[in-house]
C-alpha cells in the first residue's frame, strides 16, 4: 500500500499542468461533441484531476471548453487553456469508453502515459457504416408509423423514405456542407418519397407515413441534454443546445414545407 502511494506521489511530481490541461481538454471537447451533457464532462475531468493531485475549474460552452488546473502542492505548476469543440454528433460508445478510462485512472490502474495512449485509441473508434445506420433508421421510423396506425404499405414507404433520406444526409455531410443544409435536404427528400402514399392513396393511413418518416431527424439528444444542463445550472450551454435543437427542427419544417408545397398536398 505504501509503495502504491509512493508511486502515485512520484507520478504527480512528473505531471505538468500544461500536459494535464491538454489531456482534460481533449477528453472534454470529445465528450461534448459526442453527445455528453456538461455535468458528465465535469465529473469525468474532475475524477482524473483529483487522482493526480490537481485542482480544476471548467467553463463549458456549446462551442468549446476552458480549463484551469493547478497543482495543490505547487502553485507555480498551473495553467489555463481553451479548446474549440468539433461539430456535434452522437456516439454513445465514446462516452462509455472515456468514462471507463476516467475510472481506471481514478483507481490507479493507469499512469499518465498509458492514459494518453488509451485516449488516442478512443479517438480511432469508428462510427457505424452509414448504410447500416440508414437501414436501422428506416426500421425505427417504420415502427413509429405502425404505432401511429399505418399498415404494412405505409410502413414500407416510410422505411424506404427514411433510409434514403439518411443516406442523402450522410453524403451531404461527407461533402463538408453546412449541417443545417443537410437537415433541410434530407427532410425534403424523405417527405417527397413518403408523400407517395398520400398522392396515390396507398394504405389505410397515408398521412401517418408523411408524419413519421422524418422523425429520425429530430434532435433528441440535444433536447435532452439542454434540459439536463438547465437543471444542473449550466445555463449558457442549456440555452445554446436549445437554440441548436430549435434550428434543426426549423430546418426539418422547411424541408417538409417545400416538399408539400411542390407536390400540392393541401390536406395534410
Amino acid at each position: 500500500m505504501t509503495d502504491l502511494s509512493g508511486s502515485q506521489n512520484c507520478e504527480r511530481m512528473k505531471i505538468k499542468a500544461d500536459d494535464l490541461a491538454d489531456f482534460l481538454l481533449d477528453i472534454g471537447v470529445f465528450l461534448m461533441s459526442s453527445g455528453a451533457h456538461c455535468g458528465r464532462v465535469w465529473r469525468n475531468c474532475k475524477r482524473i484531476a483529483d487522482h493526480w493531485g490537481f485542482h480544476m475549474n471548467l467553463n463549458l460552452t456549446f462551442t468549446g471548453m476552458l480549463v484551469s488546473v493547478w497543482d495543490e502542492n505547487d502553485k507555480s505548476n498551473a495553467v489555463t487553456r481553451y479548446k474549440t469543440a468539433p461539430a456535434h454528433s452522437v456516439h454513445f460508445e465514446i462516452l462509455t469508453l472515456i468514462s471507463h478510462l476516467s475510472w481506471k485512472i481514478s483507481k490507479g490502474q493507469m499512469d499518465f502515459a498509458g492514459a494518453t495512449a488509451e485516449m488516442e485509441k478512443i479517438h480511432r473508434t469508428k462510427n457505424y457504416h452509414y448504410l447500416i445506420v440508414a437501414f436501422v433508421v428506416g426500421i425505427s421510423c417504420a415502427c413509429l408509423c405502425s404505432i401511429a396506425g399505418g399498415d404494412l404499405m405505409n410502413c414500407g414507404t416510410v422505411l424506404v423514405a427514411a433510409s434514403i433520406g439518411s443516406v442523402v444526409r450522410s453524403w451531404i455531410l461527407k461533402l463538408k456542407y453546412n449541417s443545417f443544409l443537410s437537415f433541410i435536404i434530407a427532410s425534403f427528400v424523405t417527405t417527397m418519397i413518403a408523400s407517395l402514399d398520400t398522392i396515390f392513396k396507398l394504405g389505410v393511413a397515408p398521412e401517418t407515413a408523411l408524419a413519421t418518416a422524418v422523425l429520425y431527424l429530430i434532435p433528441g439528444v440535444p433536447l435532452i441534454n439542454s434540459v439536463i444542463d438547465l437543471l444542473e445550472g449550466y445555463l449558457a450551454a442549456a440555452i445554446a443546445r436549445s437554440l441548436f435543437a430549435a434550428s434543426i427542427i426549423t430546418c426539418i419544417a422547411v424541408g417538409m414545407t417545400l416538399s408539400i408545397m411542390l407536390l400540392g398536398i393541401g390536406n395534410f
